[in-house]
């Protein structure tokens, strides 16, 4: 539970009312975590919004973001090197596969910065660890907070934004994991609410009406906060209910168009994480057909949630960045397919940025233990999005270092 002001009763229950406080609770559909707001606050929110997109497993950037103008490339994956005939070119250097005609759109738009050779020092092998680091953005440290949490509470330090993060999934991720902010998290929308037994119904209940006691304030306030958090159910549920879109999301739907069904509505969210689960990236084994139906899914989705921006009349409010844990090696496997490697590119998305390519471009022959040296450390991109995108200057107090932002919007260059 969210730890609360040392105020009175009175001052306490008017809080939980307006949302202020929190409460986690385990349900069918996810974790219910810090109620959502209510339109009849009368509060809103047309302000930036920050989408992060997980690709989990360790996606293979050189058949992503395909360096098919270097030979060193074919020689080093003779089965998985992917020809410029069989690409999608977006210039003289780089293509993407086939599959990616979302992604190629938006880059062409000018709306995709391409961040190359993403990665950091001592970099992990471990899915485990490195998606941590990546999530705290303080590899090696043992950091308990999430970069995404310490920016919460360095923009918002009493933690009054209601529902400043929230977590697409079905379970709360690292990245969002903050001191004075709960997150929101929730997987499917129209199953968000608490299992109960039979016999614990009626009990239920009545702990969500606001105020029962009546004779005990401590009572009144946990009842007040229960009732809160029944409300964020109904809340995400109805948000979800009520929406539409023509846009089609692509064949696999995993997570952005529930972030859309709450901009929909409004909500005053400033950032959302979304992984795509499940390791679905770890290739290790005859990779092509299988990373190809990958990026299909990762590029239709993206394209399309940020079509849905542009039809909301938000797109000119909403960034998105896409990232991997870690990249594969340079040289393909003999099972077809590719092992842990070390860097890989990152994407920033939007309307609102500067399109083109970022970071120096690692060698294909200068190598690490066959893996590529990184040009680019992550938390440059973490440094780019908190203070060219969200406007906060003290980025040192967030990642514990100061880190020169990309030139990916004017606030950064």
């Amino acid at each position: 539970m969210a730890k609360s002001p040392e105020l009175s009763s009175e001052e306490r229950q008017h809080l939980v009312r307006s949302g202020y406080d929190s409460i986690v609770l385990k349900g069918a559909g996810g974790i219910a975590a810090a109620p959502v707001w209510s339109k009849l606050s009368g509060q809103e929110s047309k302000g930036r919004i920050l989408v992060i997109v997980e690709l989990s497993g360790g996606n293979d950037g050189l058949n992503t973001v395909i360096p098919y103008a270097d030979d060193a490339y074919y020689r080093a994956r003779p089965h998985l090197g992917i020809r410029e005939n069989q690409a999608l070119r977006i210039d003289d250097h780089f293509a993407f596969q086939r599959t990616m005609s979302g992604f190629e759109r938006l880059y062409k738009d000018g709306q995709m910065a391409i961040v190359h050779g993403v990665g950091y020092d001592q970099p992990s092998f471990s899915h485990f660890s490195s998606m941590a680091f990546w999530q705290t953005g303080a590899p090696n440290s043992g950091e308990a907070h999430g970069w995404l949490g310490r920016m919460a509470d360095a923009i918002d330090p009493q933690g009054h934004v209601q529902n400043f993060l929230v977590n697409v999934d079905d379970h709360q991720s690292l990245a969002v994991n903050a001191k004075h902010h709960v997150p929101l998290v929730f997987d499917d929308p129209d199953r968000f609410s608490r299992r109960v037994f039979h016999p614990e119904a009626e009990a239920i209940a009545i702990g969500d009406k606001p105020g029962n006691g009546g004779q005990n304030s401590a009572l009144d306030y946990l009842f007040d906060i229960a009732a809160s958090a029944s409300r964020s159910e109904r809340l995400v549920r109805d948000a979800w209910a009520s929406y539409e879109t023509p846009v089609d999301y692509g064949l696999v739907n995993w997570g952005l168009e529930r972030v859309a069904a709450l901009i929909a509505a409004d909500f005053p969210t400033q950032v959302y994480y979304v992984p795509f689960r499940n390791n679905a990236f770890d290739t290790h084994v005859h990779q092509a057909n299988l990373h190809s139906r990958l990026l299909s899914y990762t590029s239709d989705h993206i394209a399309a949630f940020l079509r849905d921006m542009d039809r909301l009349g938000r797109g000119d409010d909403v960034v998105l960045m896409a990232f991997s844990e870690f990249g594969r090696r340079v040289a393909e496997n003999t099972s077809q397919g590719t092992d842990h490697g070390t860097a890989g590119p990152a994407f920033i998305i939007g309307k609102p940025i500067h399109g083109g390519h970022y970071g120096g471009v690692p060698s294909l022959t200068d190598l690490d233990q066959g893996n590529l040296k990184y040009t680019t450390d992550f938390r440059r991109i973490y440094a780019t999005l908190i203070r060219g995108w969200m406007g906060h200057g003290a980025v040192g107090s967030i990642l514990n270092k100061d880190f020169d932002p990309l030139p990916v919007f004017a606030a950064a260059a």
